[in-house]
C-alpha cells in the first residue's frame, strides 16, 4: 500500500495558488510523488484527460467554470462510465452544496481551512478506495474475458455436436452408407467354419474405422440406432450363413437393455446368434442385463466377451455374465509366436476358457506362425485375416 500510495497520481484544482501550494506541501510530505496542479479548471480538466488521475483535489468556487462545472463535465466526458474520485473543497459546507456536489460524481470533501492531518486521512481514503475499485474493474475483466472464453468454447463444442449429429444422421437415413461384411471363425479341428461375424463398413466421410463412428453416434445419443442399423442389414443376409454356422453381432449394453432386440427372441434366428459385448463398455449394474440375456439363452442365443485382454473389465464381464465364448483380442495374438509375455497370456487364457466350460475364439491371427502357435497353445477357433478376410456373403 505504501508503494502504491507514493505512486498515485494526484491532480489539484483551485485558482487560490497560495491553496494549492499548500496542497502540494502537505501531500508531498505524505510521502506523494506524482502530483500535477492547475489554477485555471480548463487546465485542470486537460491534466485529468491525459494523466487518469486517482485523486482529484477540486476547489468547488472558482471563476468562471466553477467546480461543480468541472465536475459536469467530467461525468459527460466519460460518457458516464468512468470512476472520478473527485474530493471538493469547499468553505460552505451547507448541506445543498454539499449535496449538489455529491450529486454530481464527488466522492469526498475537505472544508476550509485545511487540516493537513484531514487532507492526508481523507487522501489515503480516497486512494483506497481508487484501488479496490481497480481491482475490482480488473477482476471483472478477467472475469468477463473467462466467460467469453467459456462461450466460445460452448458455441465451438455446439458446432461440432450438430456435426456429428448430421453425419450420423446422414448415416441413418442412407441405405448406401453403410455396408456389412463378415469374417469366418474357423475350427482348428476340422477347418470347418464354426461362424461369422458381422462388421460394419462405412462409406460416408471422415474415413476412419468402424469403432470411431459408434462411438461418435452414442456422443449424440444414437449409438442404439446405429447399431440397430447394422444388425438389421447383418439380419438381412442371414439366408446366407454356412450350414450350421453362428451369426456374431456386436451388441452395447445399451441396446440390450434398451428392449430394440427382443423381437429377436421369438425368431428363429435367434438360436444361431451370438452377442458380443465389448469389454470396454462400463457397466454398473450387471443385474439387468443377465435378465435380458436370460430371456436370449432360454431361445439358444449366446453371449461372447470380445476383445479379452485388451484391458482390466474383461475378467469382470466373463465372471457376472459366465459367457458361452471369449474373445481373445488380437493385442494378444499379435506376435504370440515370439513374444514370451504374450504367449503366456494366451495360454493362460485358454486354460482359463477350458476350465470355465466356455469356447475361446483367438482373433486378429494374421500369420501361419501365429496360427501354429496359438494351435499348439490349444485353441480351437480362430478368426483373422490369414484365416479369411472379411467379405460380403455368398448367394
Amino acid at each position: 500500500m505504501l508503494h502504491r500510495f507514493a505512486d498515485a497520481r494526484v491532480i489539484v484544482v483551485d485558482d487560490n495558488p497560495a491553496n494549492v501550494s499548500a496542497l502540494v506541501s502537505v501531500l508531498g510530505d505524505a510521502g506523494l510523488r506524482n502530483i500535477a496542479c492547475a489554477t485555471n479548471p480548463r487546465a485542470g480538466l486537460d491534466l485529468a484527460s491525459i494523466s487518469d488521475p486517482d485523486v482529484i483535489l477540486l476547489d468547488l468556487h472558482m471563476p468562471g467554470l466553477d467546480g461543480y462545472g468541472v465536475l459536469e463535465e467530467l461525468v459527460a466526458t466519460s460518457g458516464g462510465s468512468g470512476h472520478f474520485p473527485v474530493v471538493v473543497v469547499m468553505g460552505d459546507t451547507t448541506p445543498d452544496t454539499l449535496h449538489r456536489a455529491l450529486s454530481l460524481g464527488a466522492r469526498d470533501f475537505l472544508a476550509t481551512p485545511l487540516d493537513p492531518i484531514e487532507v492526508v486521512l481523507r487522501v489515503r481514503n480516497m486512494l483506497e478506495n481508487r484501488f479496490l475499485h481497480n481491482a475490482l474493474q480488473d477482476q471483472n475483466f478477467a472475469l468477463n474475458d473467462e466467460l467469453d472464453e467459456m462461450k466460445e468454447d460452448d458455441e465451438r463444442l455446439q458446432r461440432e455436436q450438430n456435426g456429428h449429429l448430421e453425419r450420423i444422421e446422414q448415416v441413418l437415413e442412407h441405405e448406401s452408407s453403410l455396408a456389412m461384411v463378415f469374417q469366418a471363425i474357423v475350427d482348428l479341428t476340422d477347418h470347418s467354419i464354426v461362424g461369422v461375424e458381422a462388421l460394419s463398413r462405412f462409406a460416408g466421410k471422415p474415413m476412419r474405422s468402424p469403432d470411431l463412428w459408434f462411438e461418435e453416434a452414442a456422443s449424440v445419443g444414437l449409438g442404439p440406432t446405429l447399431e440397430m442399423k447394422a444388425i438389421s442389414a447383418a439380419l438381412a443376409q442371414a439366408s446366407r450363413l454356412p450350414d450350421e454356422a453362428f451369426l456374431a453381432i456386436n451388441v452395447s449394453p445399451d441396446l440390450l437393455l434398451s428392449g430394440k432386440l427382443d423381437y429377436l427372441i421369438d425368431d428363429p434366428i435367434c438360436s444361431r446368434l451370438v452377442f458380443e459385448l465389448t469389454e470396454h463398455v462400463v457397466v454398473d449394474d450387471y443385474g439387468p442385463i443377465r435378465s435380458r440375456i436370460a430371456r436370449f439363452r432360454e431361445k439358444g442365443a449366446r453371449i461372447a466377451i470380445d476383445d479379452t485382454g485388451a484391458g482390466f473389465s474383461s475378467m469382470r464381464h466373463i465372471l457376472l455374465l459366465q459367457p458361452e465364448i471369449i474373445k481373445l483380442d488380437q493385442s494378444l495374438t499379435h506376435g504370440v509366436d515370439h513374444d514370451p509375455a504374450r504367449r503366456a497370456l494366451a495360454s493362460s487364457l485358454v486354460s482359463f476358457a477350458r476350465d470355465i466350460g466356455s469356447d475361446l475364439i483367438a482373433e486378429g491371427v494374421e500369420t501361419a506362425d501365429e496360427l501354429l502357435t496359438l494351435e499348439r497353445l490349444g485353441a480351437q477357433w480362430v478368426q483373422g485375416f490369414h484365416i479369411a478376410r472379411p467379405e460380403p456373403l455368398q448367394v
